[in-house]
């Protein structure tokens, strides 16, 4: 072998060094994550820990601690996917990155982990405060189970916040995001059990990614039975928005470059 070709760093090297500095970007404007990563904590210490009849039931504690879970993984993909991605194009670094000898995939792989870091560190304080103040309980093995499925249901956001990244100016996107992180939180059952949603709503609801994300945990930590449109429709949202966020991405490239 060479010493050319022995230098040349490997798709992980770039990969870990991409995700390192899009961390560190990320955490030089801390007000840009402190929404993602505080709010879902927030919302649970003020709106469940204090209604006794709820934290104290071990049943729907749980549930709630997983919803909060959920919103926290769909706030921060959407919003680091989204708002990164639109601010990106609308700098001139971006482009010159695209010119560097550097597989795309090394950037794309580099985004769901560095945005998969930040999904984690916001889930562990609603784990937390969920753990020390509510009636809320799994096994270790449950939590583990259910951190899988909430890498699982957080694919549809990521992949949205891509095509909104692609498809918007910087300044639309963070108006989109807000709105739709906002609308399928409470669609979706995120700030309040569909149990109690009327029959129109809760059919409505079963159509969101967020509502299929909170069942899919859900069953993860708690067992039972798995209803057929949750899978479904992560896969069919998974599928359309990844066809969305490619064709937005060719768009984009295509008018970067005529």
């Amino acid at each position: 072998m060479s010493v050319a070709a022995a230098s040349v760093p490997s798709l992980r090297q770039l990969t870990l060094l991409h995700a390192r500095y899009q961390l560190i970007e990320t955490l030089r404007v801390p007000i840009a994550v402190i929404g993602s990563l505080v709010f879902p904590a927030l919302a649970l210490l003020f709106f469940v820990v204090p209604q006794r009849a709820v934290a104290e039931d071990p049943v729907i504690a749980t549930q709630a601690v997983i919803s909060l879970a959920v919103f926290a993984v769909m706030s921060n993909a959407l919003f680091n996917f989204g708002l990164t991605i639109a601010e990106s194009r609308e700098k001139p670094w971006d482009p010159y990155l695209r010119t560097l000898p550097a597989p795309g995939l090394a950037r794309v792989l580099a985004q769901i982990l560095s945005t998969g870091t930040l999904g984690l560190v916001a889930v562990l304080p609603v784990i937390v405060i969920g753990a020390l103040f509510t009636a809320a309980e799994a096994t270790v093995l449950a939590v583990l189970a259910g951190l899988v499925a909430l890498a699982i249901g957080a694919l549809p956001f990521m992949l949205i916040g891509t095509a909104i990244g692609y498809g918007l100016p910087f300044k639309a996107a963070i108006a989109v995001i807000q709105i739709l992180m906002f609308g399928l939180a409470f669609i979706g059952g995120l700030f309040l059990p569909p149990i109690l949603f009327p029959d129109w709503l809760d059919t409505i609801s079963k159509f969101t990614p967020s509502r299929q994300a909170r069942e899919l945990v859900i069953w993860a930590v708690e067992g039972g039975t798995l209803e057929w449109w949750v899978w479904v429709g992560i896969l069919v949202w998974t599928a359309v928005s990844l066809a969305a966020a490619l064709l937005l991405f060719r768009r984009d490239e295509g008018r970067r470059y005529r």
